[in-house]
């Protein structure tokens, strides 16, 4: 089973939040996940529903603030070990070309 998620975490903050990110970011570093950041959160990949969780409460409190926005779209296909790689891969086939264009 393998269980995807995209995550965003952000203080309610002016100015740069990157610095905040980066703590969320670096505090997946301790469990059992994959992950890749891209502009608009980062996407988690466990073996299991319980560690995605624990992972992203642990980049949830990471965030220093008096507000933190956290966002978690979960995705537990739960009779199937399809990564995210996977998923991509597959739209792609359908496009017949890679899924990114630069501008």
């Amino acid at each position: 089973m393998t269980v995807i998620a995209l995550l965003s975490v952000a203080p309610v903050i002016e100015g740069s939040m990157s610095e905040e990110v980066a703590k969320a970011v670096a505090a997946l570093d301790a469990f059992d996940v994959s992950y890749e950041t891209n502009p608009m959160g980062t996407v988690i990949e466990a073996d299991d529903a319980d560690t995605l969780f624990a992972a992203a409460a642990a980049a949830h409190n990471a965030v220093d603030g008096d507000r933190v926005s956290t966002v978690l779209k979960v995705d537990d296909k739960r009779t199937s070990g399809e990564s995210a790689a996977e998923k991509v891969t597959a739209v792609e086939e359908h496009l017949g070309r890679e899924a990114k264009r630069e501008r």
